[in-house]
């Protein structure tokens, strides 16, 4: 791989969690999306293990919101990366609509739960962490983690300020 393509790489494998998101065509992911993760995966096959994945896509139909879950959850779980329940896809017909803002947040709110201390010892099995379930609350019998931060104050805090 090039610079740029290696610093893509490592800036991926640094990062605590991932929002993948890609156009949909021919009923699938694109070709580059699927390139990117093929050449991250040569590069080093455990780089996604155990990592927080949001996945998501575009299409002009609600006719192939099943690529979630027949071609990007299937991909990202032979990474070994930890896929959120909720996948968000978007047709052209809900940019706009009620019901895109409250699946975002869903999936935004289980992607921040798997990235906190709590979230990872639960996603790997640790009997340590609080258990965890969708929506970012620990359970009544186990102790509670850190409070689940909005996705767009979190979002806003890394923008510069001035």
């Amino acid at each position: 791989a090039g610079r740029s393509l290696s610093e893509a790489y490592e800036a991926v494998t640094r990062a605590d969690a991932l929002i993948v998101v890609t156009p949909v065509f021919s009923a699938s992911y694109s070709g580059l999306f699927k390139s990117f993760f093929d050449g991250l995966s040569v590069t080093d096959p455990d780089a996604l293990a155990g990592k927080p994945v949001l996945i998501a896509a575009t299409g002009g139909t609600a006719r192939h919101s099943l690529v979630l879950d027949h071609a990007l959850r299937p991909l990202f779980s032979y990474l070994k990366a930890v896929v959120v329940p909720t996948g968000v896809y978007a047709a052209s017909e809900d940019w706009g609509a009620e019901g895109l803002d409250r699946r975002i947040e869903r999936a935004a709110g289980q992607l921040v739960a798997l990235t906190a201390p709590a979230g990872r010892a639960a996603a790997s099995g640790s009997p340590d962490g609080p258990a965890v379930v969708p929506g970012g609350r620990a359970t009544p019998e186990r102790d509670s983690f850190e409070e689940v931060v909005p996705f767009e104050e979190r979002l806003a805090a890394l923008r510069p300020t001035g």
